[in-house]
């Protein structure tokens, strides 16, 4: 049996799309899933090392990736009219240099954001941290991820959406790509295509059974909010359009690397349909 490392981050979306591997729900007989859970900047950083075989990152670090690794077609999320929030003290006027707090210099989010903000002073925090750092002054505002975007203290109000930022600059009406997974290119073609349909499945049969895996999960305090708020979610972001990448979806993640080669943070323009596992091996193989 073979057996794989692949990293997930902690938010509900994220283990949503993945435990049915772990409660083994979804399996292979020749292939075994060693999941970890870590922040997204973490997972973006590891994948640049080459550190696990399999690994959820964001869309806006790929293109520094894409050598060592191609990306999966699924498990996928996109805001669409919503996503990460710049968030700030209530009443608060921010100064052209303010100081933010970042999830990660790797993040879909950190990238719109610089484009956005070039004077703005960054500091980089654990997701978890960003919130506190605001209420207790240590920066002037933050840009909020995953469940906080649903959760945050009243005391704060948004200052801007990154959604706007992404809308601005791509002038397409497209989603905003946040999060994917990617996979090292060293694996053999056959497991690469198994572990793709592996992952798919999972998120297909989490969709199947989402009251049942949604309770599951909640039950084990692996999910750090509500019934209402997950459902509410999990609607943003692990929903039918993250079981496999579609037209649109392409589309947006080209232009999101589009953008970052325009604005100097890539070296060159990736397109995403060359990053993709060529299935068609498997219908070569079996002829």
């Amino acid at each position: 049996m073979r057996i794989l490392k692949v990293g997930h981050s902690p938010d509900a979306d994220d283990l949503f799309m993945y435990y049915a591997i772990n409660f083994g729900w979804v399996g292979n007989p020749e292939i075994r899933f060693e999941s970890c859970a870590l922040d997204i900047e973490t997972l973006n950083l590891k994948a640049l090392q080459g550190e696990l075989d399999i690994s959820a990152i964001s869309f806006g670090v790929y293109p520094l990736l894409a050598l060592e690794q191609c990306l999966l077609r699924t498990g996928v999320s996109f805001g669409a009219g919503y996503g990460p929030k710049l968030i700030k003290p209530r009443g608060k006027n921010l100064k052209r240099n303010f100081k933010v707090a970042l999830s990660g210099a790797h993040t879909t989010n950190a990238m719109l954001f610089r484009i956005a903000y070039p004077e703005a002073r960054i500091v980089y925090k654990n997701f978890l941290e960003i919130e506190n750092a605001v209420l207790n002054g240590e920066v002037d505002a933050g840009v909020l991820i995953h469940e906080s975007i649903l959760t945050f203290d009243d005391r704060l109000e948004v200052e801007r959406e990154i959604w706007d930022i992404w809308c601005e600059l791509n002038q397409a009406n497209l989603p905003l790509p946040l999060g994917g997974m990617c996979l090292r290119r060293s694996l053999p073609l056959s497991v690469a295509i198994t572990c793709e349909e592996m992952l798919t499945k999972a998120v297909e049969v989490a969709l199947h059974n989402k009251p049942l895996l949604s309770s599951m999960l909640q039950e084990r305090n692996l999910i750090r909010v509500d019934s209402k708020q997950l459902e509410t979610y999990l609607n943003l972001y692990a929903n039918e359009d993250s079981v496999s990448l579609n037209e649109t979806q392409l589309k947006a993640i080209n232009a999101l690397f589009k953008i970052g080669y325009d604005h100097k943070i890539y070296s060159q323009i990736l397109s995403v349909e060359d990053c993709l596992i060529p299935t068609e091996y498997k219908d070569f193989r079996t002829q």
